[in-house]
């Protein structure tokens, strides 16, 4: 009985990995045709937060494309780049958290240990992050 089990499970978790692997988010594609739609601006800053579809960003991001970008507007209208180092959002301080001002990173409250920071000025309303040691 245990090795037909075994033998389930085995079955299950290849059928789920093949159903994964046809299956492709609808937001996903049309999000990376729209954004490389556009050809990339080379030079210009990059613009936090900005609106892209039905989100806001706060950093720069990845929709299946081969590195990070980032917005030249507010709201997304084709404009974009590549994000080098200096182009990712910048921690704000002091920051609000919890009942404490920070004036550095930190790791209270971060259950793995990692430091963080706050990208606006109130943790507590916003609740917009990322971590310190990533750029």
């Amino acid at each position: 009985m245990a090795r037909h089990v075994g033998l389930l499970r085995v079955w299950v978790c290849w059928l789920l990995a093949l159903v994964g692997q046809l299956y492709k988010d609808p937001s996903a594609t049309s999000a990376t045709v729209a954004m490389t739609s556009f050809p990339e601006t080379k030079v210009g800053k990059c613009v936090f937060p900005f609106y892209y579809k039905n989100g806001i960003y706060y950093d720069c991001v990845k929709f299946q494309a081969k590195s990070k970008w980032c917005s030249l507007n507010k709201t997304f209208i084709g404009n974009w780049k590549y994000c080098l180092k200096d182009d990712f959002a910048k921690c704000a301080f002091p920051f609000w958290f919890g009942r404490m001002i920070y004036w550095e990173c930190t790791e209270d409250g971060n259950l793995f240990g990692r430091k963080w920071c706050s990208l606006t000025k109130n943790f507590n309303r916003d609740q917009i992050w990322k971590y310190c040691d990533s750029y």
